[in-house]
């Protein structure tokens, strides 16, 4: 009889939390099954916290609710069905969610261990939290737009900590200032804004009106104050980014729904280093560079990997003529040799799509 394999960590993790999982479900289910529930009403996620979630009623009411097992997933802007407990519950949940609305969106994030993550659904903006500090790094910008081009969501790139400028080198300042034009120049809408003094609140404010927006970017970027700034009554947690790394320290936890005064809704969403993108092919993230489609097809070779050694390339050819930033090139080349080196050897990426 052969030997049986040793689970790694990650498989043992796993495990463990499925068999866990399933312990909760069956008593929860029996519950259920016990319980008098009222009529069906309607509502969207707030928040989730394992097997229970916290539902927004139709007047925004929060209401926290238990999942039915028959619900696959459930992240954070949902539209869903669920009914009130109108019995007596031993527990502190007021509902049970029955069913899941079809989603007009949906963000994902890739994880290493489990795959491409839902975060938010029913999205229609993505606001690009960047900042002097940490670093200010085009490439992490342009992870995003690619993420945002690839499920057609509006980005709105906004550079936070614009107090700071001041404080840096005038080479940095420049830089930053270079990058910022690049991207207004692309057709992408730039906003700076200072959480600390309230600079440029207000144009954040009008983008946000009557939108479902969502706000990401690395950790330490701040985007827990800028939450904090715009809605100050949910005291979002906001932490320092370490003097010994540079980088920021992770304070939201999971990704949470906030009505806002002006109609319209903000979703804080965990903060992340790096916005992983193995999980699509080269030729999607090239698509996704939208200010490359005009040249897309019109290189010599089919196989073209845009090169500067690559005889007739349509994009080297852009940059030299000044009709293609040279920087985005070199951002594409890099996040194409990181999604080699950090997709896990199970993953299969999602195929081209125009």
């Amino acid at each position: 009889m052969g030997k049986h394999r040793k689970l790694n960590k990650g498989q043992l993790r796993r495990v463990r939390a499925n068999q866990q999982k399933r312990l909760q479900q069956n008593d929860l289910e029996q519950e259920l099954d016990d319980a008098s529930l009222g009529g069906t009403e309607s509502g969207v996620i707030i928040s989730r916290f394992g097997q229970h979630a916290i539902v927004a009623t139709d007047d925004q009411q929060p209401i926290r609710c238990n999942i039915r097992r028959a619900i696959e997933s459930l992240v954070c802007g949902d539209e869903v069905v669920w009914r009130r407990f109108t019995g007596q519950s031993a527990n502190t949940e007021q509902g049970v969610i029955e069913a899941v609305q079809e989603r007009r969106s949906l963000l994902s994030r890739p994880d290493y261990y489990d795959g491409v993550k839902p975060v938010a659904a029913n999205i229609d903006q993505i606001l690009i939290i960047t900042s002097v500090l940490p670093a200010f790094s085009a490439q992490i910008i342009d992870r995003y737009l690619v993420a945002c081009e690839d499920i057609d969501i509006t980005p709105v790139i906004v550079l936070n900590k614009a107090d700071l400028l001041d404080d840096v080198e005038p080479e940095q300042r420049q830089e930053i200032a270079d990058a910022l034009a690049m991207y207004q120049a692309i057709g992408y809408q730039v906003l700076s804004v200072s959480a600390k003094t309230s600079g440029g609140l207000d144009d954040i404010q009008a983008v946000l009106k009557d939108h479902v927006s969502i706000v990401v970017g690395q950790s330490g970027v701040g985007k827990s104050s800028l939450v904090n700034a715009l809605l100050p009554d949910i005291d979002a947690d906001v932490g320092d980014v370490s003097s010994n790394s540079g980088l920021g320290q992770h304070t939201t936890t999971v990704a949470t729904r906030y009505a806002l005064p002006s109609d319209g809704f903000l979703i804080d969403s965990p903060g992340i280093r790096e916005f992983a993108l193995w999980h699509l092919d080269e030729t999607r993230v090239a698509w996704c560079f939208i200010d490359f489609r005009p040249f897309l097809g019109l290189c010599k070779f089919r196989d073209c990997k845009h090169q500067p050694q690559d005889p007739g390339c349509a994009l080297q050819q852009a940059v030299e003529a000044g009709d293609l930033h040279s920087l985005r090139l070199y951002n594409f080349h890099r996040i194409i040799e990181s999604m080699a080196t950090s997709k896990p050897s199970r993953a299969i990426p999602r195929g081209s799509k125009k």
